[in-house]
Order: structure tokens, then C-alpha cells, then sequence
């Protein structure tokens, strides 16, 4: 019996329908992101010297929180979560009460939602001493759109974008309103995830190329690009987004012909970039603080304005500041030691390490320094190499293990493309193209040589699993697009991680050789529109159904088989 919805018993402020107005057309990933910008400031308030949130209530209520969110955090995923866990399990009387029935129901909670093998014992203990508990308390069967209306009516009550409350109230408030926007995230998604998915259309077969008519397509790449420019910001849906924004920018610097008025807009593209930058270095308008960060330092450091020197400098020590390590309460044995997430969510992944190496890379960092060295870890339990992955992860009653095939997944234990079962119960991530290739870019930033067994097997895999028709590991989902989705970011991978490694032709597993850099070409030359722009019509996931961001994947790709 789940009891997560007990925080019901503790309810919101009523919210005049006007301020809600703004957020009407809210979508499932909208709240999802706002979820996590609350969490993220619930984090921050979370004291490595004391290893709580502030009183007992506040632990149970950030933990019920962050349990009961989109990405289901457990103790796993850091200090933050372990040890508040620690503390309330220890603080326990011995009849299994928290000092009053109320307390003990809410602590009962969150530790039923995190649902670990430490929290059963005093989930037992609570039982025996509550007696008769109530029955858990759902979401009222209620009209998506009146659920949408609700999440609008809680944000539009919160501070600055991510807290509710004042003073020592606002943890407990913050953490109430998130649970809250967690359950009607749990129950639109639900409905969303039943919608039938769309049957994908083969990519067309390649085009010929030659290198005049790579440069003539990323010719017509930057004018569908500049068309597209609104005072110098690049976005969707109308609205300006700095990633999209860096990634336009650091696209556009594999054009070198650029007219004075194309440079005046990217001017203001770069000067908008850098007025974006925050005190502690990052560059971002409000989420996805490493991402953005990291792809404003390649946009930044291409034109090489000695101005943008000093912003660049900044953004790169924050980026060393964001790696998971000592710094927060990380040890060497932690399963996300030496990665780095989205700095919006608090779950390290491949795809943002890699991307965060890079723009380290381009800022001056070489593969000796210590923000590369301690990567190696999060990168190698990424990896399905037992001899050199030492996972040790269990979530929510699963144990996960390495796999041998040398690809990797998305992050410890946990991957888009799935799982493959272990007939004792464990599970192994699938292994994919986009995450394998970000794989081997890490080890060769880190500066680990071809002959490296980790490099050697990522190599492996991706030689036998070569493809340009599809995001090679999804042949066992259930959803005949999930080959498809994050296809451009897949070739852009691709694309620089060959590069990196040096190698011109790659032979797959039928023993055929491949000169990538001209097939690769060929893929992208044969799916350009004809306003000179591509766009992912299989997959609108990770924005590549935006035609800018899939543009500026394909030219970036382009430009790197030159």
C-alpha cells in the first residue's frame, strides 16, 4: 500500500483562477521542467555539514518530494537524498513512532516512497505502532485540462520562479507544491503515454556529395537560419531560447562567408550570450544551467572576440564546479562520482558529460586535468564493460550489472533504449549509438589511448553496430520511433567523435568499410528541405522537431566532415 499520497492531508493555499491564466497550455514536459527547477532549489538548501534540510518535517518533505517527482530519486543518487534518509531512519523511537501521530504519518510517507530495502524495517515499526492507517488518497478522477489549470494556479504562486513560502516555512512549502505539480505530472503523463505512437518513414537513401556541395548546404543552412532570427535570439514556439541560441551560433562558424548583416545578428546573438551569464560563472535564463553553459562556450570561443575571454573563463570554472565530487558530499564509490547532469536536474548522465568535456576542451582544459580524470568514473559505470565498470546500484528492489558489449547507456543503470533481464533477476542497459559514440568522446578527452581495453570495446560496438538509418540499440522498444528520436544529435555525436578518434573508414560487423565522413554527407544532404532547413518529421523528442535545432545539428555534423 502506497501512503505518497498522504501529503494530501497537508493542503495547498487556495490560488485565485486569474493568475493561472498565463500557464493554461502548460504540456507535460513544460511541468516537468518546472518540477525540477523547485528541486533544484531544494537542493541548494540542503546542508552538507548537517546532512539535513533543516528539521525532521523538512527532511520527510524533501524526500517525499524528491521521491514522488518525474525522475524518482532515491538514496542512490547522492548525499542530498542518502543521507536525510540516514538521519530520519535513525531518529526513530523505539515503538516506530516521530513524536506524535501526524509526524509519524508524514515520515511514513516519504519513506514508503522511497521504497529502499534500509527503509523497511522502520516502515514495520511505523505499521505496528499507527495501527489502523488510512487509505491512501488519489487524484480525483478530473479533466486534463482542469489538472493543467490547477499546476498553472501553484506556479503562478511561487517566488522568483522556484520556491513557495517565506523564511524557515519556505523548504516545507517548497516541497509541498512540488508533490503536488508530481502527482498531476504522474497523471498527465499517464495520459499521454497512452496515445498511439506514429510509424516512422525510412530515411531516404544517400545523396553524392563532394565538398562543394556540402559548403553549398550549409550555405543554404545559414540562410534558412538567419530568416529565422529574431533580434538575434533563436528559440521556439516564439520564444528565445539561449541554448538553441548558442547551438545557432556555434553552427553558423562553419560558414565563413558570412555577409556584414548575418555578423551584425550574430553579434547580437554573442553579446545576448553573455549578458546571460550568472555570479557563479554559468550562462543560462533560468534551467538547464550545464547544457546551456556548455554550448554557449562553443558558440563563444568559435569567433574567438577577445571580450568573451574572461565570460568564457567563468563559464568554464563553473562547469568544474558542477562535476559530482568531494565538493558535494560525493565519494569515489558513489555511482554518479565524477559526472555531471543537466544542472536542472540532480541525476548525472552521459549526454551532459560529454557535452560539458567538450566545451571544457574548446575553453583550454586538457585531458591531464582533474575534472577529466575524475570523469573516468561516472564514464566507465556508463559503460558495458565489467571488467573495468564496478556499478553497484539497486533501485526500488532492482540490482543492476555491467553488460560486456562495450556500448554504454544513458547512466548507471539506466538507459533510453531499455533493459535486457538477467535470469537472477539483474538487469544490464541496453547499449545505444548516440550514448556509445558520447562514450568514446569522453575517453578521448580524458586522453585515453585507442589501445585502452574501455576504448578498444567502445570502439567495438560501434564498428559492429554501424548505421546511418537509424539510432542503432532500440530493436527491442515497443515504440517504432524510439529508433528515430534524437536522430540529429545522434549523427552530430557521430560526426565528432569519429573525428576525434582519427579514423577515416570504419568497418562494420559484415566486414563492409565506410568512409563516414562522405556517407554521412550523403545522409544529411539527401534529408535537407527545401527551404534549406531539416528537421526530425520520425521524432519531435528533444526539440528536433524545431527545424532551427535540428538545422544546427546538421550543419554542426556537416561541418565536421569537411
Amino acid at each position: 500500500m502506497r501512503l505518497a499520497n498522504l501529503m494530501l492531508l497537508f493542503p495547498l493555499a487556495p490560488v485565485p483562477a486569474a493568475l493561472a491564466q498565463e500557464r493554461q497550455e502548460l504540456s507535460v514536459s513544460d511541468l516537468g521542467r518546472e518540477i525540477d527547477a523547485s528541486l533544484h532549489w531544494l537542493r541548494s538548501q540542503f546542508d552538507l555539514d548537517t546532512g539535513t534540510f533543516g528539521s525532521l518535517e523538512d527532511d520527510a518533505l524533501v524526500l517525499l518530494a524528491f521521491a514522488e517527482s518525474p525522475r524518482s530519486y532515491r538514496s542512490s543518487d547522492g548525499p542530498f537524498v542518502a543521507r536525510p534518509l540516514a538521519g530520519l531512519l535513525k531518529a526513530q523511537s523505539p515503538d516506530g513512532s516521530y513524536g506524535g501521530r501526524q509526524r509519524t504519518l508524514l515520515v511514513f510517507a516519504a519513506l514508503q516512497a522511497l521504497d529502499e530495502p534500509t527503509t523497511r524495517t522502520a516502515l514495520e515499526r511505523m505499521n505496528r505502532h499507527l495501527g489502523h492507517l488510512p487509505a491512501p488518497r488519489r487524484l480525483a478522477q478530473t479533466e486534463n485540462a482542469a489538472l493543467v489549470a490547477e499546476a498553472g494556479r501553484i506556479l503562478a504562486t511561487r517566488s522568483a520562479g522556484v520556491s513557495w513560502g517565506k523564511g524557515d516555512q519556505r523548504v516545507g512549502a517548497t516541497a509541498r507544491n512540488v508533490h503536488r505539480l508530481s502527482l498531476i505530472h504522474a497523471t498527465l503523463h499517464g495520459a499521454a503515454e497512452k496515445k498511439k505512437p506514429e510509424q516512422p518513414t525510412p530515411l531516404p537513401a544517400l545523396s553524392k556529395v563532394d565538398r562543394g556541395r556540402i559548403r553549398k548546404a550549409i550555405a543554404r543552412g545559414t540562410e534558412f537560419l538567419f530568416a529565422e532570427a529574431s533580434d538575434g535570439k533563436w528559440g521556439f514556439d516564439g520564444r528565445a531560447d539561449p541554448g538553441i541560441t548558442a547551438m545557432v551560433c556555434a553552427a553558423l562558424a562553419t560558414h565563413p562567408g558570412l555577409s556584414p548583416e548575418h555578423k551584425k545578428t550574430l553579434e547580437q546573438a554573442l553579446d545576448w550570450l553573455v549578458s546571460l551569464q550568472k555570479p557563479d560563472g554559468s550562462i543560462h535564463a533560468g534551467s538547464l544551467a550545464n547544457y546551456v553553459t556548455s554550448v554557449a562556450i562553443m558558440a563563444l570561443s568559435r569567433p574567438q572576440r577577445p571580450a568573451d575571454r574572461a565570460v568564457v573563463e567563468r563559464a568554464r570554472a563553473f562547469l568544474v564546479a558542477l562535476q559530482s565530487d568531494e565538493g558535494e558530499g560525493y565519494g569515489k564509490n558513489d555511482p554518479y562520482y565524477g559526472g555531471v547532469g543537466y544542472g536542472g536536474d540532480e541525476r548525472p548522465d552521459l549526454s551532459n558529460l560529454q557535452i560539458a568535456l567538450e566545451a571544457l576542451a574548446e575553453s583550454g582544459s586538457r585531458p591531464g586535468d582533474e575534472t577529466f580524470r575524475k570523469a573516468l568514473s561516472f564514464l566507465q559505470r556508463c559503460q558495458n564493460h565489467s571488467e573495468t565498470n564496478d556499478l553497484v546500484l539497486e533501485r526500488d528492489g532492482v540490482r543492476y550489472a555491467s553488460g560486456n558489449d562495450g556500448g554504454a547507456g544513458y547512466a548507471p543503470g539506466e538507459s533510453k533504449a531499455g533493459f535486457i533481464e538477467l535470469k537472477d533477476g539483474r538487469r544490464v542497459v541496453r547499449s545505444y549509438g548516440s550514448m556509445t559514440y558520447a562514450l568514446l568522446k569522453g575517453y578521448l578527452f580524458a586522453g585515453l589511448p585507442k589501445e585502452d581495453p574501455r576504448v578498444e570495446a567502445a570502439w567495438s560496438w560501434l564498428r559492429e553496430n554501424y548505421t546511418l538509418d537509424v539510432n542503432p540499440g532500440f530493436h527491442a522498444a515497443s515504440d517504432p520511433t524510439a529508433a528515430y528520436q534524437g536522430l540529429f544529435y545522434y549523427f552530430f555525436t557521430m560526426a565528432k567523435a569519429l573525428a576525434l578518434y582519427g579514423e577515416e573508414h570504419i568497418v562494420d560487423g559484415s566486414g563492409q568499410s565506410h568512409a563516414w565522413r562522405t556517407e554521412l554527407a550523403g545522409r544529411l544532404l539527401s534529408m535537407q528541405r527545401q527551404d534549406g532547413s531539416w528537421i526530425n518529421s520520425n521524432a519531435a523528442r528533444w526539440y528536433e522537431g524545431n527545424p532551427v535545432l535540428a538545422t544546427a545539428y546538421a550543419m554542426l555534423t556537416l561541418g565536421a566532415t569537411l
